[in-house]
């Protein structure tokens, strides 16, 4: 009897193991299958970047002069980030459709009609950019890829405020942000790029409580005299540019200002910087920081 009971208490055990075992790899084959299904659009190169951090397939990317990663290269086109194709994206019968809440305003009466609801990632900030990541990988059993891009940029911000923290005194920056057209607005601690000036120890001359941006008075700029001016050629780079150093050669205010006078004015260009935050926050920290604090390391023009 003894011997039975040692034999049934052996056979059940494995009964035990090998249903344990059967469980784990259904449940991975299961997630590798939901992973197959998924047929996500992209109508950033922001929520591209994060795809391809977190080797993620895509079946739809914007179209883009930003260099789209190679494992993309056959995903179709769905027209500009402000106004993608609503009609290409319904033919690729998507499962998820992402983009940032700052361009949530440009999804309206099109998709509804045809049942699109777009998700709309938060990527205002730094701290919102490492959020989305690390959601992202859990939510696509990629949280090592994900772990792997936060820390990096968790790096870059602890260099960055080390740096700032053996001066006693921050320089006053002005950030513009350049639309094609000959315009500019001017973007407060509430923009992405505002947050980068925060973290690497600048002080943005203008703030607000909600708004990311604001319109320009050449008044408020003069009375700020910030020593550094950062420009965002957010769109259209070769036209954006050219739009600033024209407006900076034109307008005489521009001339008695310290960032000006000491030749510390900037333009911020993709792929490193953009409207929203993106994969390469933990570059765009250390050039903003070289900017702020020349001294610290080698200045990046």
């Amino acid at each position: 009897m003894k011997g039975s009971r040692k034999i049934a208490l052996i056979v059940l055990s494995l009964v035990l193991v090998v249903g344990v075992l059967g469980g784990i790899f259904m449940s991975r084959i299961g997630a590798a299958n939901h992973q197959k299904k998924a047929r996500i659009v992209a109508t950033t190169f922001a929520v591209v970047q994060i795809a391809d951090k977190l080797d993620l397939p895509l079946v739809g990317v914007p179209t883009t002069q930003n260099k789209i990663p190679a494992r993309y290269a056959h995903a179709a086109r769905v027209g500009n980030p402000m106004n993608p194709s609503v009609e290409k994206i319904a033919s690729l019968k998507p499962t998820v459709v992402y983009s940032v809440t700052t361009l949530q305003d440009q999804f309206g009466k099109a998709f509804k009609e045809r049942h699109i609801t777009p998700h709309f990632l938060n990527l205002t900030s730094v701290a919102k950019l490492k959020q989305t990541v690390t959601a992202m990988g859990k939510q696509y059993q990629r949280k090592a890829q994900a772990k792997h891009a936060v820390d990096q940029i968790d790096q870059a911000e602890q260099h960055v405020k080390l740096v700032a923290k053996r001066h006693a005194t921050k320089p006053r920056v002005l950030v513009l942000m350049g639309l094609p057209g000959a315009s500019y607005m001017i973007a407060t601690n509430q923009s992405y790029v505002g947050d980068l000036v925060a973290i690497s120890g600048g002080h943005n001359v203008f703030s607000s409580k909600t708004q990311e941006f604001v319109s320009p008075n050449d008044e408020a700029i003069k009375k700020a005299q910030p020593q550094v001016i950062l420009r965002l050629a957010h769109a259209l780079p070769n036209i954006v540019i050219p739009q600033f150093n024209s407006e900076f050669k034109s307008d005489p205010m521009w001339k008695t200002l310290p960032a000006v006078k000491n030749h510390r004015v900037y333009d911020l260009e993709e792929p490193n910087f953009d409207a929203t935050a993106n994969m390469r926050a933990a570059k765009a920290l250390q050039i903003v920081s070289n900017w702020l604090y020349p001294q610290e390391g080698s200045q990046t023009n």
